[in-house]
Formats: C-alpha cells, structure tokens, sequence
C-alpha cells in the first residue's frame, strides 16, 4: 500500500471500517463514502467521511475529483437473507441498480483497480466442501443473486474497459478489532458470535441453534468463520495486487476450517465464564450442513491467508468489543 487515496463505499460499516483502519495503518488514505443507513459515523475515524449514496453518480465524481482517486473498494450493500426474501427489490435497487450507476461513474472517471464485496451466498448450497472458486454459483435468496450481479457486471465492464477488479467472495465474517477501537453494531443483529454473547451479557435469555442432526461431529451447522482483522488484509493486498498489474479475479476469502455452531457456543462459554442458555430446534429450510472455503486461490495470488484461526481467539476478541460497547454506550 502506497500513499494512495482509496475511496471506500460503505467504509463506516463493520467489514469497511477494520479495512479502512488497515489501509491508515499501511500509509494509504480511506476516503469513506456511506450513507449510514447500516454504517455509523464514529468509526469513519480513519479519513474523511462523505455521507451519501453509491448510486449519487454527482456526488461520487465530486469525491473522485476531489481526492485524485484510481481505486475503489465497495462494501455497501444491503446483506440480510431473510429480507431479501421478503423486500427483494431492495436488494436489487440497491446491490444491483446503484452498483451500475456506480461503475459507470467509476469509468467516466478513470478509476483503474475495483474491489468488490461479494459472497459465498452466490454458491447457494454446494454439492461439496470446502468449495472452491470454479464451483457452480447458484444463489437461493435475492440476497445471493445481487452478488452473483454484481460480480457478471464488474467481469463484462472489465472486457470493454480499461479496468480491473478483484471480487472477494467472504464466508462468515466476524470478530473485532483487538484494539478495542472499532467493532461490530448491527440492529437487527444476525451473526452467530455476536447474539452468542449478547446471551452471555443477559440481553438475550437464551440463543436458538437450529439443527442438531445434520450430519456433522457434533449434529449442528458447520460455518467458516473469517476475522474480519484477516478480512481488512485481504482488501489491502488485493488492491496492491491490482495495482501491481494483476488480472481480473475472484475469491474465496475464509480459514478453510469447519466450526460447528455448538462449537461456538462452547467456546463462548469458556471466554466469557459465564453460563450461556440455549434452546435447540428443527433445522430452518435452505440451511446446509455445511460451508467453508478452499482460500488456496487467494493464498496464490495475494500471498494472503488467515492469521486468526483459535476460534477462542476470535470470540475473546469480540466479547472484547462487547465490553467496549457497554462503556461507550454504542
């Protein structure tokens, strides 16, 4: 990472802000466009922070202009499944229809190197683990499809355009920033490790893990789950590699481990020596036993690879967070 300016797109969120602290770190600028509909502004704290919309194409050649940007990382995004089945024009308005807008501003401006957020949500539910890049992508929510979009836009633009991206397909994010300066906040709340705890805190009298027959060691669902700290680095090298000339790619970003959900909760027991309740119930439809990734690809290509491994390493992290949040009233 050089002294570049980047203009990061939903860079006040979760993924967007550790990413943005990754980039100061590193010598770089986050120029953070978000319109804090999911993002907020109190962890914008690494650049500049422009509070609006990817699909305002005037506001975006007015950042571009201003900051001399080439490089562009895109976060935002609307991610709940389970709207995305219930409001899926949403989902499409937003991931799809702005992301046009977006790119098209993007090339009028000359900006060179593009990372995408994408998802394994655009694998749908794989016939084999660990699932790897050349898999067959088949989403079952509306969710997974904009995504699935989203990457056959950013392939066709850079055929026609002078232009190169990188589409980084996350499995389960998670974790917090061992500094304690940034963290997950998402209402509703929907990631596993962070309701775990918020059980663990009393803000919840129990958690709900669905399934305890799937044909896994323990009889629940089997995730891989990515700290968001490996995430961040993942965005910085992939936008050196871009830089550097690399082609067009997309990829796997994951520990290539299985962690079960009662795994978790275990785990979670033993951070935080409190006692967590669970309520056990039937599977929910569209749930597979199991996903995590094959990251071998970005292994080749970015020299990259998963530093936190110990899931009680990870969740020590976010009940670190979890402790920030309640003296910072967040």
């Amino acid at each position: 990472m050089d002294s570049r300016s980047v203009l990061v797109i939903g860079g006040a969120g979760y993924i967007g802000s550790h990413t943005c602290k990754r980039i100061s770190q590193l010598g770089g600028k986050p120029v953070v466009l978000d319109n804090l509909s999911m993002g907020h502004d109190w962890a914008a704290m690494y650049g500049p922070l422009y509070v609006g919309d990817a699909g305002d194409s005037a506001y975006v050649k007015q950042i571009l202009d201003e900051h001399d940007i080439d490089s562009v990382i895109h976060f935002a995004a609307c991610a709940y499944v389970g709207e995305s089945m219930t409001n899926p024009g949403k989902y499409f308005r937003n991931n799809v229809t702005a992301m046009q807008t977006l790119l098209d501003r993007c090339i009028e401006s000359g900006v060179k190197n593009f990372i995408f957020s994408s998802s394994c949500a655009t694998y749908g539910v794989p016939n084999e683990t660990p699932i790897r890049e050349d898999m067959p992508q088949k989403p079952i929510n509306p969710y997974g499809e904009t995504k699935l979009i989203g990457e056959q836009m950013l392939h066709w633009y850079s055929q026609c355009h002078d232009f190169n991206y990188v589409a980084l397909r996350y499995f389960n994010a998670c974790g917090d920033d061992p500094d304690g300066e940034i963290g997950e906040v998402h209402d509703p709340e929907t990631h596993l490790i962070p309701i775990v705890l918020q059980a663990a805190l009393g803000k919840r009298e129990y958690i709900e893990v669905f399934g305890t027959d799937y044909p896994t060691e323990d009889g629940t669902a089997v995730r891989d789950y990515i700290h968001v700290s490996d995430l961040a680095d993942a965005h910085v090298r992939a936008l050196d590699y871009l830089v550097a000339g690399g082609e067009s790619t997309k990829l796997n970003l994951g520990t290539g481990n299985g962690i079960s959900v009662q795994q978790v909760v275990d785990s979670a027991r033993r951070v935080t020596g409190r006692e967590i309740p669970v309520k056990y119930g039937p599977r929910r439809a569209g749930d597979p036993p199991a996903l995590y990734a094959d990251p071998s690809k970005a292994k080749e290509a970015l020299g990259w690879e998963a530093q936190w491994t110990d899931i009680d390493k990870i969740i020590e992290s976010a009940w670190n967070w979890e402790q920030v949040r309640i003296k910072r009233d967040l």
